[in-house]
């Protein structure tokens, strides 16, 4: 296939190759995300994933820039006749494994594929994330990062084929009804309620990053991601089934109605985002109480159906404690590695 030159990243020497007809460049704003929110649901569309995103969903997202992730630098377009046609995208985190991962993502098109952009956009994200490790003074190990859904093959293959290993796998958990909820007794001494107000949102998430320091992977718990959670649209606190112990948060789900695909696949859903108990309050049955109490707020806002997340290699047990609650796995999801060297 015939190939064009377009911009490298900022900081690389590395010209990027592009398809013939398709030129990289930078996120130019609004019109972008507009035009994501397409390119995602038809990509998923292709890859049979039942899942959208808004676009006000995307505008949280690069409306709160950090240093790990800002939009003006680290997101790059694909661009075919003058419309976007696909996006990718970097950002840093150190991991709770000690390494600092560079993790590249993105999505193309569904009548894009298999024209070679999705590897153009993995290159100039590699190139780009390389530049940006060469201005980091860090002892820790660096290497690359990635995730897929098994129903992408094509990512699979394309990540394989770039030297991505599997490194970790994650299960999507799909209760079919929220008929026959059991909601176990909430551990003595401790009260439901949500939180409110930012400085009580602030308690919230910092005690599901406390919460998960104990689980593989990384998180960036900056300010700005901060930002980005009390912010984001499909958010309503008052659906977050929170454990008080005086003025600390025990544990909580953030549970949300997935209004967007509930739109758009005839569906009435809820997620169950971001099970977690700190620490002192493990080993009570809290997070059995917390789901089954999740499942019953979701049923009483007319829902029929619930999702959630788990790593399969979860250390505390949490898949067994989902399948107890009614949850079977329905998607499973690849985490990929391979090590960066900053030398070429």
């Amino acid at each position: 296939m015939a190939m064009t030159e377009s911009t490298g990243p900022a900081g690389s020497d590395e010209p990027m190759s592009a398809p013939a007809g398709v030129v990289l460049r930078p996120f130019a704003g609004e019109a972008d995300l507009r035009a994501f929110v397409e390119i995602y649901r038809s990509g998923n569309a292709a890859d049979n994933i039942q899942e959208v995103v808004s676009y006000e969903a995307l505008a949280n997202w690069v409306g709160h820039p950090s240093d790990s992730f800002d939009a003006s630098r680290d997101l790059v377009v694909a661009e075919a006749g003058g419309s976007p046609v696909a996006y990718g995208w970097g950002h840093w985190v150190d991991t709770t494994d000690g390494l600092r991962e560079y993790a590249t993502r993105g999505h193309v098109h569904g009548d894009w594929r298999r024209q070679g952009i999705g590897t153009a956009i993995l290159r100039w994200n590699e190139a780009h994330l390389r530049a940006v490790a060469a201005t980091h003074d860090t002892d820790r190990p660096r290497v690359f990062g990635s995730g897929t859904n098994e129903r992408r093959v094509g990512a699979m293959r394309l990540l394989e084929g770039h030297g991505y290993q599997p490194a970790r796998w994650f299960f999507e958990m799909l209760r079919p009804t929220l008929d026959d909820v059991v909601v176990p007794p909430l551990p003595e001494g401790l009260t439901l309620r949500p939180p409110r107000g930012e400085a009580e949102m602030r308690k919230a998430f910092d005690a599901d990053v406390e919460a998960f320091a104990d689980h593989w992977g990384g998180f960036d718990a900056s300010e700005a991601t901060f930002q980005q959670w009390l912010h984001d649209p499909d958010y309503d606190p008052e659906l977050f089934v929170t454990a008080w112990d005086g003025d600390e948060v025990a544990g909580a789900v953030w549970n949300v109605i997935m209004t967007h695909d509930n739109a758009a696949f005839g569906w009435k859903r809820g997620l169950l985002d971001s099970v977690h108990v700190r620490r002192p309050w493990r080993g009570r049955g809290l997070a059995s109480s917390l789901v089954g109490r999740s499942l019953a707020v979701l049923r009483e806002r007319g829902l029929t159906s619930a999702v959630l997340g788990v790593d399969a290699d979860n250390p505390l047990g949490a898949l067994g404690l989902y399948r107890k609650a009614g949850f079977e796995v329905d998607m499973r999801s690849i985490g990929y590695r391979k090590p960066m060297e900053l030398d070429r």
